[in-house]
């Protein structure tokens, strides 16, 4: 982003939601502007109230809201800010969502369930987004659930990036499961080594997974287990310990959004990997993070997409990388 000035964007405005202060702040940096001037109250009886402080009329806007801990007071302050920037007359609203948590209610697996992705699409649809900006979706057929654009980044050249050095041939890429073995693939492919797959099982909603067994060697190998989410870390943890089980040296996660809510942070300090490695599309949690646990930041693939779609020029180059082209 070096060598952008700030007359670029004389008709741009970023305006953080309350989820997402900090990334908003570093967006902003990158691209060479000031955050939108704007205030979110959260009242004690639970409703939500947002209000945009300067002039947006014939604006191209940007609110930046990530999904996460306190996902449906964050939604619906979301749906407000678009609700919001389209009576203030903006040229165009983009709604942000770096991490997209309700991506996992993407089908009817049950009876009598919802599929929460679509009515949130729909929600986003019905407050007059333009366009939505995400990345890392858990299913990325979710795009298909909406009628306006989807722009959907991923995460891999900044945690490849994060490993590229100490890589070598005696390292191996673990795909939590046989649906991520695509991405899997590509990880290994943009660091030039080959993939295995965890087979897992789920069954009830206490987001504990249960790893069942490994497909293909990690015997000598040092393991990358990637994702595109954490939680709880338990997954992760019993998936590593099954690897050093199956002969593995030693274990590394790459983990796209790292919730990591409660004492998941210290489970994962004690347990046997070696080292997480999550992006910034989360921010808020509980306490601090141990020191097992590093952030690399996706600002500035967040900033380009931004400054790309301002322009009017192509988005897919942010991520060609990651699909191997």
């Amino acid at each position: 982003m070096a060598g952008i000035a700030a007359r670029d964007h004389d008709d741009l405005r970023v305006f953080p939601g309350s989820a997402s202060p900090a990334l908003t702040a570093e967006i902003c940096r990158i691209l060479n502007i000031e955050p939108g001037l704007c205030e979110a109250w959260h009242f004690s009886e639970g409703n939500s109230f947002v209000r945009v402080l300067e002039n947006v009329r014939g604006r191209d806007t940007y609110v930046i809201q990530t999904l996460s801990g306190s996902v449906n007071d964050q939604f619906m302050e979301l749906l407000f800010w678009v609700d919001a920037l389209r009576r203030a007359s903006a040229n165009a609203v983009t709604a942000v969502i770096p991490f997209f948590s309700y991506a996992k209610g993407d089908k009817k697996d049950e009876p009598r369930v919802s599929i929460r992705a679509r009515v949130c699409a729909d929600c986003l649809e019905v407050s007059g987004a333009d366009r939505v900006l995400t990345m890392d979706l858990h299913a990325p057929q979710i795009q298909g659930f909406f009628r306006i654009t989807v722009d959907h980044l991923y995460a891999l050249p900044v945690l490849a990036q994060h490993f590229a050095e100490q890589v070598h041939e005696d390292w191996v890429i673990v795909a939590p499961d046989v649906g991520f073995g695509e991405q899997a693939r590509r990880f290994g492919r943009a660091l030039g080594i080959d993939y295995v797959v965890s087979e897992k099982t789920r069954t009830s909603h206490d987001e504990e997974a249960k790893a069942l067994r490994i497909i293909g060697d990690v015997r000598g190998k040092t393991c990358l287990m990637v994702d595109d989410f954490v939680i709880s870390g338990g997954t992760l943890i019993t998936t590593a310990d099954m690897l050093l089980e199956h002969g593995a040296t030693d274990v590394f996660a790459a983990v796209s959004h790292g919730v990591l809510p409660g004492d998941a942070p210290a489970k994962i300090q004690a347990s046997a990997i070696k080292r997480l490695v999550i992006t910034d599309t989360v921010e808020r949690r509980d306490g601090p993070l141990p020191d097992k646990v590093e952030v690399a930041s996706v600002a500035p693939l967040f900033a380009r997409a931004i400054h790309n779609i301002h322009h009017r020029t192509s988005v897919s180059e942010l991520f060609e990388f990651s699909a191997g082209e």
